[in-house]
């Protein structure tokens, strides 16, 4: 097989080359690029003829699957695989997998930086601070403990987000699809979508990007939130309609918001609407990107690889 990993996972090329070893050993070929594709002809190029695919979070196109028949699984090094043409990938027999898990703890510990930031004013208190003799006096922050946490999606990221909220001593709420027993076990309660918005002081987001997520939180939904609230979404952008969000911003229907994803990936063009916004901290899309959290997706990926290889997939996605 020629396994081609076609764009670079931030990690040392000394890590790429150990964990590649295996593949080498076992008689198949590897390739692997060190820079991000220019334009569709170069994307092509680096996936001609090959049976594996890997990548982290760049689109592919469909045309990729219609060009390369030897294809037989295309491994995303990354969680989400919306910018994957899954679907026509399964019509052709492809097999996708992910590396679900590997940034749990850096994006949980990001919503944690966005809530910590919010409340304790990080931002306009540094700004304040640097008008020297001007500066107009301290702003009176909050703190976590004995806050209400409205989890929205408690999956692995969704669990790993409360377990942190929990240890600063907040109060959790629950929604899912699916409840999970081991929300329960360490004192989450489950509602409705409006029962949990409704009752929280902070709504975190961790829901995947799919037709039933798709502005899930929209004008009503941020409507029925506490005025006093803050919206945190480190999941994916389009689960939030962004300008009802800026208007719920502007007009005080929420107090404010910290987000890493957007309806686009970074950079955003000049005139985006959230940077009109108040009270809100933006990141951009870093939820993922520690050096940690790079190297553990690298051992993950081509573990698939390997797994794939020896007729034992594994993190495979359903279409």
């Amino acid at each position: 097989m020629l396994v081609s990993l076609i764009e670079p996972l931030s990690v040392p090329k000394e890590l790429i080359e150990a964990l590649a070893q295996p593949i080498k050993e076992s008689g198949h070929q590897f390739t692997c690029y060190d820079s991000k594709w220019a334009d569709e002809e170069e994307l092509l190029s680096r996936t001609d003829g090959a049976d594996i695919i890997m990548l982290a979070n760049t689109p592919i196109s469909e045309e990729v699957i219609a060009r390369n028949p030897n294809l037989k699984l295309i491994n995303v090094a990354f969680t989400g695989v919306d910018h994957v043409p899954v679907k026509q990938a399964d019509e052709k027999g492809i097999k996708v997998c992910n590396a679900a898990g590997y940034a749990n703890t850096a994006v949980a510990e990001l919503a944690i930086a966005m809530t910590l930031s919010l409340y304790r004013e990080i931002g306009p208190s540094e700004r304040d601070l640097r008008m020297a003799e001007n500066y107009p006096g301290a702003i009176i922050g909050q703190e976590i403990r004995g806050k209400t946490v409205g989890i929205i999606g408690t999956g692995l990221i969704g669990m790993e987000t409360a377990r942190l909220f929990k240890a600063f001593g907040a109060n959790l709420l629950g929604y899912d699809q699916v409840e999970n027993a081991e929300a329960k076990e360490i004192g989450m309660t489950y509602g409705t979508l409006g029962e949990v918005l409704q009752q929280s002081d902070i709504v975190s987001l961790h829901l995947p990007l799919n037709d039933s997520t798709r502005h899930i939180i929209n004008a009503e939904k941020l409507r029925q939130m506490k005025s006093s609230a803050i919206l945190i979404n480190i999941a994916r952008g389009p689960i939030i309609k962004m300008d009802d969000l800026v208007e719920a911003l502007k007009n005080g229907q929420i107090v404010g918001a910290g987000l890493d994803v957007y309806d686009t990936e970074p950079p955003l063009s000049a005139d985006a609407p959230i940077f009109e916004a108040p009270n809100v901290v933006l990141t951009p899309h870093i939820g993922y990107y520690t050096k940690e959290a790079m190297a553990h997706r690298a051992r993950i990926a081509f573990d698939n690889t390997m797994n794939f290889i020896n007729e034992e997939p594994s993190n495979l996605v359903q279409p």
